[in-house]
């Protein structure tokens, strides 16, 4: 399997005409999950800016599909002032491998499990301002168990087909990203038979 962040980490050939040199940065808050500083840089032209960044410690998302169905959870999320359907995610541990922690987190949010998560695709989730990736891992197999949720954390479990999660798209109930990117993963799966 492919180390993941590994694509992530390939320095590309510099590019004087955009690259920006790092000067200093300026702690603004640090929290349980994210911290916040500013940035200074040189830009191409020798001019300096200040770049706001998000600092987090990275995560990772689960397509788990269940006898062809896909697992979601709902839960209430106060960015967005309302309840959410996603794929079970969370947050990785300090020192944590992205797998061990796709497993966890599909087992305490769903109480299912699989042998054979597979690293699917890392990605950013907002290079405009943070640094965080997500791992996003697969299994066609999951099998039932029982939940282990988090103390804080409230959420229902729920199977969609492929057409039920278009539908939750097109209603908005499923709105972010990650999910989204799995359903579309999901679905170029039905049409080629492959994980891209």
């Amino acid at each position: 399997m492919k180390e993941p962040n590994a694509d992530m980490k390939k320095q590309w050939p510099a590019n004087p005409a955009l690259d920006e040199t790092f000067v200093s940065t300026q702690p603004i808050f640090s929290g349980k999950i994210i911290t916040l500083q500013v940035d200074t840089v040189t830009l191409p032209d020798g001019e300096t800016a200040t770049r706001e960044v998000v600092k987090h410690p990275g995560a990772v998302a689960v397509l788990a599909l269940n006898r062809g169905k896909l697992l979601v959870v709902e839960q209430y999320r106060q960015p967005m002032g309302r309840t959410e359907v996603e794929i079970p995610a969370g947050k990785l541990d300090p020192g944590e491998d992205p797998r061990d922690a796709a497993a966890r987190e599909l087992r305490e949010e769903t109480g299912f499990h699989s042998g054979d998560l597979s690293l699917l695709k890392s990605f950013y989730t907002s290079p405009g301002f943070a640094d965080e990736v997500i791992h996003l891992y697969v299994t066609d197999n999951a099998e039932a168990g029982e939940m282990a949720l988090d103390e804080d954390e409230f959420l229902e479990v729920s199977e969609l087909t492929l057409e039920e999660a278009y539908q939750y798209i097109a209603d908005g109930r499923i709105a972010d990203a990650k999910t989204m990117m799995a359903v579309y993963a999901w679905h170029l799966y039905t049409l080629t038979g492959q994980w891209h």
